[in-house]
């Protein structure tokens, strides 16, 4: 059974996923993209354009499918091969957080939101994958 997951990136980090075929989660860490099997679905959450610095995004940015295969280490630059798996990404319209946060269930409370988003994978219900795909436009996953 396919699980939900929100992923938290950059959105300058998330496009290079996006045109790459791939997702990369914490800094390259091992153990978030080692969560993810073959036929999750992955939500990418963009706080900021960059990851120092740069414009406020605060939205949801990409949708994704996991694919078959193990996580793998290409070598970026010496010293640096992050872990990653490929990803099949589906085109969507962009989605502001904010207009959601009363609908979304891993919201505990709307005045503390952005807190949930200080971790750089967290799972999420169906239901709540499903309030956010409608959003961007994609049905019938």
């Amino acid at each position: 059974m396919a699980k939900y997951w929100i992923g938290v990136a950059a959105k300058d980090h998330v496009m290079v996923g996006f045109q790459g075929g791939f997702c990369q989660l914490g800094h390259g860490k091992h153990r978030p993209v080692e969560r993810l099997n073959p036929g999750d679905w992955l939500i990418y959450y963009a706080p900021r354009t960059k990851v120092e610095g740069g414009d406020k995004v605060q939205a949801f940015v990409a949708l994704g499918q996991i694919q078959a295969g193990e996580p793998y280490q290409p070598e970026m630059a010496e010293g640096f091969s992050p872990w990653r798996r490929d990803v099949v990404y589906r085109d969507i319209q962009e989605v502001e957080i904010q207009p959601l946060l009363s609908q979304l269930s891993f919201i505990d409370d709307v005045r503390y939101w952005g807190i949930k988003f200080r971790r750089s994978l967290f799972e999420i219900t169906p239901a709540d994958f499903s309030r956010i795909t409608q959003a961007m436009g994609v049905e019938n996953l």
